[in-house]
């Protein structure tokens, strides 16, 4: 169960906060200016999901190599650097 609330955390956020903000625009008699302020918030959720949701790398096959070795029961040295 933890591993779904990492995985989808963003998404459980970004909810959470349309429909707060939902309730806060469009509770009174909304106006076009609320729908607006409310579909751009929407927007940018979007957006920002685009730009920071997982994609698979070059990388993943060599980890899913990785995986496969350190369960075979050989010594397997791992090396970690940053690119910072």
């Amino acid at each position: 169960m933890p591993s779904f609330f990492t995985t989808y955390s963003f998404i459980i956020f970004a909810l959470g906060f349309a429909i707060v903000a939902g309730f806060i625009l469009l509770a009174n008699r909304p106006r076009w200016n609320d729908y607006l302020a409310f579909g751009v918030i929407l927007g940018t959720l979007v957006f920002a999901w685009t730009l920071l949701h997982p994609h698979q790398t070059i990388l993943m096959d060599e980890a899913q190599q990785v995986q496969a070795m350190i369960g075979s029961g050989k010594p397997v040295l791992l090396e970690f650097q940053s690119p910072y």
